[in-house]
């Protein structure tokens, strides 16, 4: 159950336990009184003060009639007493899924807190670093970097690996490799296929050895 089902079933039982409560209360009051007007006449007999046949036989109609009221009543206390505890016992599980509720809307809300201050760690992490890496580098090549990673869903340079661009994952043709060789360390390259910068790397498969590094 959704926190505010259970806080409604919470109150609907309450509401339910004063009700029975109230009940069971009026049920032992009327087998109280019952069993008090059967003891009075009960007592009346046994001390004699009865004497008439006619009203002896009466009230011993009258005694087996309190009997039964009372059987009956004792009856109807028992049903009520027995509501009002499963009531009860229903209330006090409603109580225990709340907190347990409650617990678990804690511990999500610990652990989204927890994952945040992950997330905003590893994005100042990475402003720094980024900030390190382009230091010093010059304007033009930045801003050219940053046009480029704006319209290539956030990839403005990619690494010339084993021969091919890690942007698009196309090969570069020997003409192109060659003349890439051949360019200074300083030379903006720029893959034929994608237009992203090329980084190239010790791993370019250009034999040179040449980088360029954002």
């Amino acid at each position: 159950m959704q926190r505010k089902e259970l806080d409604d079933r919470a109150r609907d039982l309450r509401i339910e336990v004063a009700d029975l409560s109230v009940e069971q209360k009026r049920a032992d009051r009327d087998v109280e009184q019952v069993r008090s007007r059967r003891e009075r006449d009960r007592s009346r007999m046994e001390q004699g003060l009865v004497t008439s046949p006619k009203d002896l036989e009466r009230m011993g109609h009258e005694l087996e009639t309190l009997e039964r009221r009372i059987s009956s009543l004792e009856d109807d206390e028992l049903e009520v007493m027995e509501k009002l505890e499963q009531t009860q016992s229903a209330l006090d599980q409603v109580g225990a899924d709340a907190i347990a509720a409650e617990e678990r809307t804690t511990a999500l809300a610990v652990a989204r807190d927890r994952s945040s201050a992950g997330l905003r760690a590893e994005i100042e992490n990475a402003v720094r670093e980024r900030a390190a890496a382009v230091a010093g580098m010059p304007a033009e090549l930045l801003a050219l970097y940053e046009k480029l990673r704006a319209q290539k869903g956030g990839v403005g340079a990619a690494a010339l690996r084993r021969r091919q661009c890690d942007g698009c994952r196309l090969g570069l043709d020997t003409t192109d490799l060659a003349r890439i060789a051949k360019a200074p360390t300083d030379e903006v390259i720029r893959c034929e296929e994608c237009n992203r910068i090329l980084v190239r790397t010790s791993e370019s498969g250009l034999g040179s050895g040449k980088d360029v590094n954002l």
